[in-house]
């Protein structure tokens, strides 16, 4: 039910990165009394560098880890800027920083530390505050009624801290925890394997021979890395059936080799594909993604992760039990992560506040079951459940709460950013199109980046 008058919550926001600030900013703008706790001593989130990885289990199987962060020191961004930005904060070139389209990771984490800044974000962020349970006090009221405790602990003091609210977002993103391959003989293997959530740079890999296992697009750059250096680079793939961009890196370098999955690890070293060759390797490097984790979160099993689909959440954000005083922002993958994080937090906001209301836990239901079931009748993977591909959905989600649609300069450029790429992957990033240049300074001329000029000086 709509309230006719706007009702002021205490919210916990767990995590800083990019969809706990912005949802932070749209709890702030409704009114809402906002406290983010952040592990870390600076925002960010998965942008925020860190290259000290040395404590961390190589394969990442704790899921309390010690290093959030994954990404390595060379990672430039994979999406042009102007695509990336909030809708009513523009990622622009800055003087004196990185003014590359596909700037490295960096350059992303200043324009968070710009929109912190501007929109006066810092002062409710506590700091070095690892969060280590969150469950709700009053169980069993109706979801609307719902109380939350959050137990946290201050990393350089040990003290730890209690306190009770009326609603939770949990921000703490998808690139953290390591999803490792099931490969026989994996226990027994004696040499070096580790998941790209600790890779950092190819140097402590010079003269090895290295098998990287999967071929994803972190799994490609890192391989295009590493094949500078190491003595054999062994790509190993689910289809040998590759693109044109892959194709022409493989073939400028005699040492870079395609291979297809690994059937056995044996313990002397040596790796076996499913075609019967071999190699005796020296290090296994898993690119093999990332699964959802929540270790904190008690919610009496109504919310699971599941082969890596967290559920039951309506619209990926919502699980109809408890909602709307817990929320989950920023679990969709393979979209235009900051403007459909902001329509996620805006949502949120405005749930609270009273001037949106979700439908009865029934519909939501229902509408989650339909959901998986169109997955399911079109052959899609349970673990592909939160990857949402093309523009229609994030156009919906934005006008569902009041926000513009995506602009169609954003949608052109990138398409044609994952177009270059396939054709050209090892150049995409600095190689553009005139056609696309035209559409470029079409959009830098539009309200949309004009909006706060200011901020280029």
């Amino acid at each position: 039910m709509v309230s006719e008058t706007n009702q002021s919550k205490n919210v916990c926001v767990i995590g800083a990165g990019p969809s706990g600030l912005v949802a932070a900013r749209e709890l702030k703008r409704e009114g809402h009394k906002v406290v983010v706790l952040e592990q870390n001593h600076d925002i960010g989130g998965q942008w925020l560098y860190n290259p000290n990885v040395q404590e961390e289990d190589p394969l990442g199987r704790d899921p309390w880890l010690k290093v959030h962060s994954s990404i390595y020191e060379s990672l430039r961004l994979m999406s042009p800027r102007e695509v990336m930005g909030f809708t009513d904060f523009p990622f622009l070139v800055k003087k004196g920083r990185d003014p590359r389209r596909f700037p490295s990771h960096r350059e992303l984490l200043l324009y968070l530390k710009d929109f912190c800044e501007w929109f006066e974000l810092r002062d409710m962020i506590k700091f070095n505050t690892k969060v280590h349970y969150v469950g709700p006090l009053n169980y069993g009221v109706p979801s609307e009624d719902l109380k939350w405790v959050v137990r946290s602990k201050d990393k350089n003091s040990e003290e730890e801290v209690e306190q009770v609210f009326d609603a939770v977002v949990v921000a703490t993103g998808h690139y953290s925890n390591p999803r490792l391959p099931c490969i026989q003989g994996m226990a027994i293997w004696k040499r070096k394997q580790m998941h790209s959530h600790i890779y950092r740079s190819p140097e402590p890999f010079r003269g090895e021979i290295v098998v990287v296992v999967g071929n994803s697009f972190s799994g490609q750059e890192i391989s295009m890395e590493l094949v500078k250096v190491v003595k054999e680079l062994h790509l190993s793939s689910k289809s040998l059936d590759i693109y044109e961009g892959l194709s022409k890196v493989i073939s400028k370098h005699e040492n870079f080799h395609l291979r297809p999955q690994i059937e056995t690890l044996r313990e002397d070293g040596t790796v076996i594909f499913n075609d019967g060759s071999s190699i005796i390797a020296d290090t296994i490097l898993y690119c093999t993604g990332y699964t959802y984790s929540f270790p904190f979160l008690d919610t009496k099993g109504m919310v699971v992760v599941d082969d890596n689909r967290v559920g039951p959440l309506y619209e990926h954000t919502f699980p109809p039990a408890l909602a709307p005083s817990l929320s989950l922002v920023g679990i969709p993958r393979r979209i235009l992560g900051l403007p459909f994080f902001e329509s996620q937090g805006k949502w949120v906001a405005q749930l609270l506040s009273g001037k949106k209301a979700l439908p009865s836990y029934e519909e939501m239901m229902k509408s989650i079951k339909e959901f998986y079931h169109s997955k399911e009748e079109a052959g899609i993977p349970k673990h592909y459940t939160h990857e949402i591909e093309g523009f229609d959905y994030c156009d919906k989600y934005a006008e569902n709460v009041g926000l513009p649609k995506l602009q169609e300069w954003r949608k052109d450029l990138c398409v044609s950013a994952v177009v270059n790429l396939f054709i050209n992957l090892e150049t995409y990033r600095d190689s553009w199109n005139d056609d696309i240049d035209e559409k470029l300074q079409e959009a830098l001329r539009s309200p949309y980046f004009t909006q706060l000029e200011q901020l280029s000086l």
